[in-house]
């Protein structure tokens, strides 16, 4: 055939994609209203994921550049991946092999025989009206990849194959790898093509694949995608049918008919199915988000319904909470330093940390101790009890490396288990930590008995105040301890300072006192020697600093070193902070278990010293064990400078003891300051009312809005602003 010849064939073998009017080109309605009318599913399922693997493995190997087409070249292609052997490939293609063939030879024929586009699109939907919208498109891709697979086959062995030489000869294939160079242009714009229908393929399959039981009517994504899906169908198919024809002008004609417009027409298939992915894709994200709400929403409810059930075992709840799914190891050992299941936790106790990654050095420190405190004092716990970290992180913000290598610095420093990777904590698990164990940014253990059922819904409280005297941590404990607890000394800071104990054993005066006013402080201390002087008292006294402003806290250390002032101090922070810790572990202790009310003077005077501390300064001054004032910082400095005109009398006649505590109370009742207590949005249990310790009135709500420059701000992470969702 001459090229003249050759030009009219092609003409008339690709016309009708390019001869129809432009207006029933651009209204895809008009296009796919037969396809839409005669569709009849027969209900049947296909898992196309399998059939699509074998296609995509032979258009991946194919799908070459123009410069790659060599024997050599080609031969790289043995490198992709072989998903070929598969246990669902065998069933699939004896149910669809013959369907295959004869869409396969449709598409020849029509093709060769100068029928459009268009009608060789609907006939190929004629054939596959049983089916459902994502079959359709495989068997047709699949189709396709037999004309496609076996050009690039005989492309690659012909050199070395003598019937694969014969047959190459046949369809021109010499001469075309002659002139691959100059067929680059068409390789592109096919590879193009065919990669852009694969992602259209997929994407349709994807929508096929969403759970409709979490479908609603309110979805209107959902309904608008349902109704676009046979237009991508079309157009997938349409360009398919246009590839074939590429093939088969390249076969038949030769390498020379390829004029601009084909290229053209390509290249316009391929804006058009770049338009629908980008739709499609942003009505399945639209969909996949309303489905993972309603899951999550589910999950949270079983949550929720497993701990209202009784259990053999801890393994269901643990599940629950780490990991669901057995294909991984979802617990990190900080033993061994190796990745386990969470079966060594069955039917333990176990202690559950939930905590962010901003949980202090200060924290599991002291978390270290009381840990292998327990395990070295009482060996028989090592079996029946073990603690777990599950960090809390946002589920929405990006993971980021310095978040990584935060996470994993933590990770090793920890002598227990722990979660493999904070994305094993779903949605569903911080939403129920939030609403029924009250975590919001600030740690909490969770103690669950071997059962599954839970002991106390935070104990680090306990921990703090008693260490590892509270085994095994749980609520019952926890009240047993209150019971035998005193206000005294003791209390305030055992297990912080040894020189303190020893001083309550010899029955010493002693001074607790903290604030941020260095003039205070001076003249605190200048009056106390003074008086303790005067009244032949053995008087200590130490400096504990505040709650908060450590950098105003290490001032005043500084001022007291650099002054010389006759007063001891802890030099170290993190004394200062678990002084401060435990104190409010007390507070929230009682209020966790209720214990609030008017007659609790262990109660009573943890908030008069809390108080106080957010008023300014405070003094605990105690003889020994029992403590003699728990005071205001002011009042205390006013009582120590008043001694000498008004109750120096009182005692060299009563003692030093009865006439300070007179004295102050009197000046205590004049004065009479505001109570104030300061709970941050991080914290769990909040209290809804609390009685002045002082008055015994209700105190006023009020909102404050702190910023004290010298502390870090941790709590970017608000879980407490999620609301748990309802199905």
């Amino acid at each position: 055939m001459n090229s003249i010849g050759k030009l009219g064939a092609m003409q008339q073998l690709i016309k009708g994609g390019r001869m129809m009017p432009a207006a029933a080109l651009s209204d895809d309605s008009v296009l796919v209203k037969k396809i839409v009318a005669e569709h009849n599913p027969e209900g049947i399922e296909y898992d196309v994921r399998p059939l699509l693997h074998i296609v995509e493995d032979v258009l991946t190997r194919s799908t070459l550049s123009s410069e790659d087409a060599t024997t050599d070249a080609l031969a790289h292609a043995d490198h992709v991946e072989d998903r070929s052997h598969h246990p669902g490939h065998t069933s699939m293609l004896e149910a669809l092999s013959a369907k295959i063939d004869r869409i396969s030879c449709e598409i020849s024929y029509k093709t060769l025989g100068g029928v459009d586009a268009h009608s060789t699109t609907v006939a190929i939907f004629d054939m596959l009206t049983i089916y459902k919208w994502d079959v359709k498109i495989v068997l047709a891709l699949a189709a396709f990849a037999l004309t496609y697979g076996e050009f690039f086959l005989l492309a690659q062995i012909h050199d070395t194959n003598l019937l694969a030489k014969s047959m190459a000869i046949l369809k021109q294939l010499p001469s075309i790898m002659e002139h691959a160079s100059s067929l680059k242009p068409r390789f592109d714009t096919l590879n193009d093509l065919v990669n852009i229908i694969l992602e259209v393929t997929k994407c349709v399959i994807e929508f096929h694949d969403l759970p409709t039981q979490y479908i609603t009517q309110d979805i209107s994504d959902y309904t608008t995608a349902y109704n676009y899906i046979p237009v991508a169908s079309y157009w997938t198919v349409r360009s398919i049918v246009a590839c074939a024809a590429q093939i088969t002008s390249l076969t038949t004609l030769g390498y020379e008919i390829f004029t601009s417009t084909d290229a053209w027409e390509l290249s316009t298939l391929t804006f058009k199915l770049k338009n629908i992915i980008d739709h499609l894709r942003q009505l399945l994200n639209s969909c996949n988000e309303h489905i993972g709400k309603k899951m999550d929403a589910e999950a949270y409810q079983m949550l929720r319904e497993l701990f209202s059930k009784p259990h053999t075992d801890n393994m269901k709840v643990l599940k629950a909470l780490i990991y669901t799914q057995d294909d991984i190891l979802p617990l990190y050992d900080g033993v061994t330093k190796k990745r386990v299941s969470l079966e060594p936790l069955r039917r333990k106790n176990v202690l559950l940390l939930f905590s962010g990654l901003e949980i202090s050095t200060d924290e599991l420190l002291i978390l270290e101790q009381i840990y292998n405190e327990s395990k070295a004092h009482a060996p028989k716990m090592e079996s029946r009890y073990e603690l777990v970290w599950i960090p809390i992180v946002d589920p929405n913000a990006e993971w980021i490396e310095p978040k990584q290598k935060q996470f994993e610095s933590l990770q090793e420093n920890m002598s227990w288990y722990s979660v493999y990777h904070p994305s094993l904590i779903g949605k569903p698990v911080i939403w129920f930590i939030q609403s029924e164990w009250k975590y919001k940014n600030k740690p909490i253990l969770v103690v669950l008995d071997p059962q599954g059922r839970v002991s106390c819904p935070n104990a680090i409280h306990m921990m703090w105040i008693w260490g590892s005297a509270a085994y095994p941590f749980t609520s019952s404990r926890e009240e047993a301890l209150w019971k035998e607890e005193t206000w005294r000394l003791e209390l305030l800071v055992d297990g912080i300072d040894s020189e303190i104990l020893n001083w309550i054993k010899d029955g010493k005066y002693i001074f607790l006192y903290g604030g941020d006013e260095p003039e205070w402080i001076r003249r605190f201390v200048k009056e106390a020697r003074r008086v303790a002087t005067a009244t032949q008292i053995h008087l200590e006294m130490v400096y504990v600093g505040k709650s908060n402003k450590r950098e105003q806290v290490q001032k005043i250390i500084d001022t007291i070193i650099r002054e010389k002032l006759n007063t001891q101090y802890w030099s170290e922070q993190s004394m200062i902070w678990f002084f401060w810790t435990r104190l409010q572990s007390m507070l929230f202790s009682k209020l966790q278990l209720k214990q609030t009310d008017d007659d609790d003077h262990v109660m009573q005077e943890i908030k008069k010293l809390l108080s106080y501390d957010k008023q300014g300064g405070w003094i605990v001054l105690a003889r020994g064990s029992q403590i003699v004032v728990n005071g205001h910082a002011k009042t205390g400095l006013q009582t120590l400078v008043e001694y000498d005109a008004v109750w120096k009398e009182h005692a060299d006649r009563e003692g030093f003891e009865p006439a300070f505590k007179n004295h102050y109370y009197k000046v205590h009742s004049v004065v009479s300051p505001c109570s104030r207590f300061e709970f941050s949005h991080a914290m769990g249990r909040i209290p809804e009312r609390l009685t002045c310790p002082e008055c015994r009135r209700n105190m006023h709500v009020l909102t404050t809005f702190q910023c004290c420059h010298d502390e870090k701000i941790d709590e970017d992470f608000f879980v407490s602003t999620v609301t748990p969702p309802t199905i």
